[in-house]
């Protein structure tokens, strides 16, 4: 139990809900901050591979499996509001819902061996990646637009290397993509938190930087 609330109470400091719980255990916010943000983006690269498995075998759990999968895209939005407001929030879940929709169109269009549709699907699943990256190096001068494009363009390569193992039924380089995804989406949530303690010191215990005249 104790193990649970410890794992339940940065996800919840995140998402602005608990602070004054999160102030009295034992993890700092920096630390409180950083789990909450490796807990959604796992969840991101679990609930798609999840929904690879069910929409490559058709399994009667997909829509379920969908609906937890777009769920986690509200969550991540939400995850940003206490820094970046609502109406981000809001617009970084949007952008994340396509990012997601145009993905199944990519697994459903390379399951079906559609080479037309995979190429025009893959378009603009690269096109709604950049999409993601611009918005986030808009927002946080410590997210570099040309780094953020090319760890969402790596995103991209190492799910579809994934999608493309399962369909032809190569069962250990699928479990070899799943652990590159996930190793690599564990990089993009260490940037992303760091970048939010560099931007707001202020919140994390340190004191907010004079803005240059």
């Amino acid at each position: 139990m104790r193990h649970v609330m410890r794992s339940f109470v940065p996800a919840l400091l995140v998402l602005g809900i608990a602070p004054m719980v999160a102030a009295h255990g034992d993890d700092s916010k920096e630390t409180a901050l950083r789990r909450s943000m490796d807990k959604l983006w796992e969840d991101h690269v679990t609930w798609t591979r999840l929904f690879i498995v069910s929409s490559v075998a058709n399994l009667p759990d997909k829509q379920a499996t969908t609906d937890r999968l777009l769920q986690n895209q509200v969550d991540i939005g939400n995850a940003i509001k206490p820094f970046y407001g609502d109406s981000a929030g809001t617009q970084l879940s949007a952008l994340l819902k396509e990012h997601i929709l145009e993905a199944a169109d990519v697994v459903t269009a390379a399951a079906a061996g559609d080479q037309p549709k995979l190429d025009a699907a893959n378009a603009k699943w690269r096109a709604n990646a950049d999409q993601i990256a611009d918005f986030l190096a808009k927002a946080n001068p410590n997210w570099p637009q040309e780094e953020m494009r090319s760890m969402m363009r790596t995103h991209l390569e190492l799910t579809t290397n994934e999608a493309v193992a399962r369909i032809k039924k190569d069962w250990k380089g699928d479990v070899v993509a799943y652990d590159k995804v996930h190793d690599e989406i564990l990089s993009m949530s260490g940037m992303l938190s760091s970048g939010i303690i560099k931007q707001f010191p202020e919140k994390f215990g340190g004191r907010k930087q004079a803005s240059a005249k």
